[in-house]
């Protein structure tokens, strides 16, 4: 496929306000995700012809988002994945949005709807899940944001886009710090994970066990473990070092996801602790707490432990 002339290094082509770029899986969202960025003043256009690519990153005094996927014309992802990282070389800032979604939802979403697969017309939608993901697997290599929209409805997955690309336009370093459970599954967007279960578990204490990370009571139970201090001194100490090294690296968005068992207590403390950290070393981190509205009554199916064991 034909892209056009490359930018010339000599003569940087910079685009008058940032462009980003929505691709990935048919069904995984980029409808939602492009109206959602119109809500946050992004001109949005979809499936815009390749060749044209080059004529968008030049002009407008408002943020482009594109959405790009296999039903593009001319749509070749290795050839756009060269372009676009020839574009940032010539000074366009430019971001890659890839949504990413299981193959089983993938399917249910497209059973539900009734809409064939782009990509197997007369073939199953499972069949087409598997041609698009090996299609496209170049430009999520190449995405500077990998946005798995398994378990997000639309209302979530507007206020994902809005948390992640509404501040500036995409620029800089996007910091995320999510609190998770375990029980529940590792986050899927995940760069960094730190497991708090070696903390004493507030859940064995009937007093706490209702009650959250956010309240003051189960935070003082959790930083009144010993280990505490140590250990969460130097997480923040690593993420210090760590977000300046990503930035010039020129990674977009970093996902901190702190884990306890049940995603409720101990997680939520040191993610609060650590998002306070960042904000005083001048980051502005955000702040998602997944499992917390995970319900806290689950019944004791042994006597409560002691010692070590009260960490698990």
């Amino acid at each position: 496929m034909d892209l056009g002339p490359a930018p010339r290094h000599d003569a940087p082509v910079v685009a008058a306000s940032p462009l980003l770029i929505v691709t990935g899986m048919s069904g995984a969202g980029k409808s939602t995700v492009l109206k959602a960025l119109e809500d946050l003043d992004f001109e949005a256009i979809d499936n815009l012809p390749l060749g044209l690519l080059d004529a968008a990153t030049g002009a407008g005094d408002r943020a482009l988002a594109i959405g790009i996927d296999s039903r593009t014309r001319d749509f070749d992802a290795g050839a756009l994945a060269a372009r676009l990282a020839a574009l940032k070389a010539g000074g366009v800032d430019i971001r890659l949005v890839y949504l990413e979604c299981s193959d089983d939802e993938l399917v249910r979403r497209f059973s539900e709807t009734r809409r064939r697969h782009p990509l197997a017309l007369d073939r199953p939608a499972a069949d087409g899940v598997a041609d698009e993901r090996a299609l496209t697997a170049a430009l999520k290599r190449a995405a500077d944001l990998v946005l798995d929209t398994t378990d997000l409805g639309v209302t979530d997955l507007r206020r994902r886009i809005a948390e992640r690309l509404g501040r500036d336009g995409g620029a800089g370093l996007t910091i995320a710090l999510q609190s998770f459970g375990f029980a529940q599954g590792l986050p899927r967007n995940a760069d960094l994970v730190f497991d708090m279960r070696f903390l004493a578990n507030p859940h064995w204490d009937l007093a706490l066990r209702p009650l959250t990370g956010e309240d003051a009571a189960v935070a003082a139970h959790v930083t009144a473990d010993p280990d505490y201090a140590p250990a969460v001194d130097r997480i923040a100490d690593l993420l210090l070092t760590l977000i300046p090294a990503y930035g010039r690296e020129g990674k977009a968005y970093l996902t901190i996801a702190i884990g306890c068992t049940g995603g409720r207590h101990r997680s939520v403390v040191v993610a609060r602790d650590l998002a306070a950290r960042l904000a005083a070393a001048g980051h502005s981190p955000l702040l998602q707490h997944r499992d917390l509205a995970a319900s806290g009554a689950a019944p004791l199916t042994s006597p409560p432990p002691t010692g070590q064991q009260a960490a698990q």
